[in-house]
């Protein structure tokens, strides 16, 4: 954007929403999307009401004005279309309530008001950093589906390379390569129909899971992405790709199909899903329809089971003992049970003291 920014007042009803807005991107837009589907999702996903309660209350503030590109005859704002909608809101009056929205009640002289908006004209091109900078990595930002989105539409309409689009944006720790590669991986899927948008099971696709994946071990291993830095368009190999469709199944289910995701929250979901997809017999498990926390007992080495049960169990008898004087009601089923453990333990003793001592004679062997 020019250092010289002139503020114009626009009619509302010129004013269009931009269907190709990142954060849009998320709920299926498209160029066919009518404005009150747009509005629909803008009010139940992007919760205008609080918007629509302010203006409302205090008028539209002209600082607050909506950067706009002229494209063909049509003045698309390319941010500002939550205020957008919430104006388009109150000038609708009673006709809103008809998808149930509470409109508060506006005089004559307030609609008046907001028949016009400020807006500050640009091209796409002119505003991205400005863009980039406030939803990517500044005070108001955007989802990590729509920030990738973004990132994207910038590497490929303006030819800005990565690097520069982080280094304008402020980005230190490598996150647009991350998000870029997360969003190559979801298009090739999409490319080459091993998993589609439109089958996640919940209302929204938690991309968050998918580029933040794509760093752990098992789960890069497991499609052989490629690395971050070659910022390529299709960076899972073509021999690959069944275990593409399986991965973003298992992360976000597919409703088409009536099957879950494996992941329900990132942590701890996506770190057992990383466990079990390095490991053939649970990723086996996972095929066959087992849950997640089973599929990842079968992925973890057998030391470490043994270890955490051991301790477990002394954690629980160290309890029970400490309650005993309190706690043991004299039955006979306890009695028997304590019997059980007492045996267990000293089985479980006398395997492990055996297995020691034919260590140690097999290291004397060797000697």
């Amino acid at each position: 954007m020019s250092k010289d920014i002139l503020i114009t007042q626009v009619a509302t009803e010129e004013l269009q929403f931009d269907h190709s807005n990142p954060r849009l991107a998320e709920y299926g837009i498209d160029q066919s999307t009518s404005e009150l589907d747009i509005l629909k999702i803008l009010w139940e996903a992007m919760d205008i009401r609080e918007l629509v309660q302010s203006i409302s209350a205090s008028g539209f503030f002209p600082q607050e004005a909506l950067i706009v590109s002229e494209e063909g005859k049509r003045k698309i704002v390319i941010e500002g279309n939550r205020r957008l909608a919430a104006v388009k809101v109150l000038l609708a009056g009673s006709s809103g309530s008809e998808g149930g929205w509470p409109i508060p009640d506006i005089s004559q002289e307030e609609r008046e008001s907001l028949q016009t908006l400020p807006v500050i004209f640009s091209s796409r091109k002119d505003a991205w950093r400005f863009l980039g900078f406030k939803h990517v990595n500044g005070p108001a930002k955007w989802s990590s589906f729509a920030k990738a989105k973004y990132i994207a539409s910038v590497h490929s309409l303006f030819g800005i390379s990565l690097s520069d689009i982080a280094n304008q944006i402020g980005d230190r720790h490598n996150t647009v390569q991350r998000l870029y590669r997360g969003l190559m991986v979801l298009e090739q899927a999409e490319r080459e129909n091993v998993y589609r948008h439109e089958s996640v099971f919940n209302s929204r696709l938690a991309f968050s899971h998918l580029y933040t994946g794509l760093d752990y071990e098992g789960i890069r291993d497991f499609i052989n992405v490629a690395p971050k830095e070659l910022e390529t368009p299709n960076p899972v190999p073509e021999d690959k790709l069944k275990e593409l469709g399986e991965l973003l199944v298992w992360m976000y289910g597919n409703k088409f199909e009536n099957r879950k995701p494996v992941v329900q929250s990132q942590n701890p979901d996506l770190r057992l899903l990383n466990a079990v997809v390095a490991s053939r017999e649970a990723i086996s498990a996972l095929r066959a329809g087992e849950v997640l926390n089973q599929a990842y007992e079968i992925s973890r080495p057998a030391d470490s089971v043994f270890e955490e049960a051991l301790l477990a169990a002394k954690r629980e008898l160290t309890t029970a003992r400490a309650s005993l004087s309190g706690g043991y009601d004299n039955t006979q089923e306890l009695l028997k049970i304590a019997g059980t453990i007492a045996n267990l333990a000293d089985d479980l003793y006398t395997e492990m003291e055996r297995k020691a001592n034919s260590s140690r004679q097999s290291t004397r062997i060797a000697e």
